[in-house]
């Protein structure tokens, strides 16, 4: 497809609720039970760096999910895959929630991430399907604004679960999240998939259609623009209990309310994607997003390692990063699907699965890093948003070449 489907304002609102929700499942996911880490940590008897494992198990096996959902739903359509995603997702988190040690807690998780791997990738397909440009910039923000409701809600109420009752009911509610979300999808969600533009998917096209995009620099740069900035966010949701919570006595129902202060930051930010893509173009817009993440970054990073205690500028420089990330990773994601509309599913696939590998590895580099201090955090956020910023200047590098030949 060209370009946008025509799409009445009230339908486009209802699609972005049913997709940011979507989307929301597997935020859900991880939002919700980080309050719960030291509880965990307690009760299964593992430390720190342990029950970090649970976290980083989710996003590999999310990473691994992409590459079979978005190949799958190319050939079958988009609502099927969802299905199977929610079942897997619900069946895990029943386990999570019964879960009588550490080992099985990260077991279960790895297989709650292959669930969820449907409702991070199929939704960005769904969007390719209908709209291309600022007008899918638009239908992403809006989607994002739904799925504000985890960041903003989600730790606050795990927060109030673990203080209350118990780490195990967040899993059980996570359960009726996944039920809750199937049947929504079963009746909001129409099928924009039609079998006249499905393709043929086995092994062998999988294969290939993966080699041609990781082949394609108009793909693999610009997703590294995003890859970056995920691993500034994951960074900052992975160690950012660890900081606020142990290094700085806040209470788990005050981290959750700076949680959603950041989410607030994030998602607001992205509602002006649309109309400053159109204003300022791409190229612009994502340099400026970057720069300024690399500079709040390294001087986030410089105050901790120069033994600056204060809460208060950590809170400012990490609150002013999610504002550019939120100009930043919509934008750069959707600058590397574009040119790959006759297969959505895999670009977008292959697109998410980068991005978390990236991020499992620097969630991972961060456990085994761990020193009782946040100078592993900052460090790594700094280094992932300086190379945010680097793969820009390639971006506009491989543009200028391509203006040339």
């Amino acid at each position: 497809m060209n370009g946008s489907i025509a799409t009445p304002r009230s339908a486009l609102y209802r699609r972005a609720i049913i997709l940011g929700l979507l989307i929301a499942v597997g935020a859900f996911a991880i939002d919700m039970y980080i309050p719960g880490f030291a509880a965990i940590a307690r009760d299964l008897h593992a430390d720190a760096g342990t029950v970090q494992l649970s976290m980083t198990a989710y996003f590999v096996a999310l990473a691994i999910g992409q590459v079979l959902y978005g190949p799958v739903s190319d050939a079958i359509g988009r609502k099927r895959p969802i299905f199977v995603g929610l079942a897997l997702f619900a069946a895990s988190s029943v386990w999570a929630a019964f879960a009588p040690s550490i080992g099985s807690l990260i077991a279960a998780r790895f297989f709650q991430g292959l669930g969820a791997a449907a409702t991070a990738v199929v939704p960005m397909a769904v969007i390719s399907d209908e709209h291309r440009g600022p007008d899918a910039a638009r239908l992403l923000s809006l989607a994002m604004l739904a799925l504000s409701v985890s960041p903003i809600l989600a730790p606050s109420a795990g927060g109030i679960l673990v203080q209350f009752f118990s780490w195990r009911v967040i899993f059980g509610v996570l359960t009726l999240i996944g039920v809750l979300a199937a049947a929504m999808t079963a009746r909001l969600l129409p099928e924009t998939l039609p079998p006249a533009r499905r393709v043929a998917t086995g092994p062998a096209q999988i294969l290939v259609s993966y080699s041609r995009l990781l082949r394609d620099r108009q793909f693999v740069v610009p997703m590294l623009i995003a890859g970056f900035a995920q691993c500034v966010l994951l960074l900052f949701i992975s160690g950012s209990p660890f900081v606020f919570v142990t290094l700085h006595g806040v209470s788990p129902p005050r981290y959750g309310a700076l949680f959603a202060l950041h989410a607030i930051a994030l998602i607001g930010t992205s509602q002006f994607n649309a109309p400053m893509l159109r204003m300022l173009g791409t190229r612009t817009l994502l340099g400026g997003a970057s720069l300024a993440l690399a500079t709040a970054a390294c001087t986030l990073c410089a105050l901790v390692f120069a033994g600056v205690a204060a809460l208060w500028p950590f809170i400012a420089l990490t609150l002013t990063a999610f504002t550019c990330l939120g100009l930043l990773m919509a934008p750069a994601f959707l600058t590397a699907m574009e040119p790959f509309a006759a297969t959505a599913g895999a670009a977008a696939a292959l697109g998410v699965a980068l991005e978390l590998t990236m991020s499992s590895a620097a969630t991972f580099v961060l456990g085994m890093t761990a020193d009782g201090t946040a100078r592993p955090m900052t460090l790594l956020m700094a280094l992932a948003a300086c190379g945010a910023f680097a793969a820009w200047v390639v971006l506009v590098k491989q543009k200028k070449e391509e203006l040339l030949f």
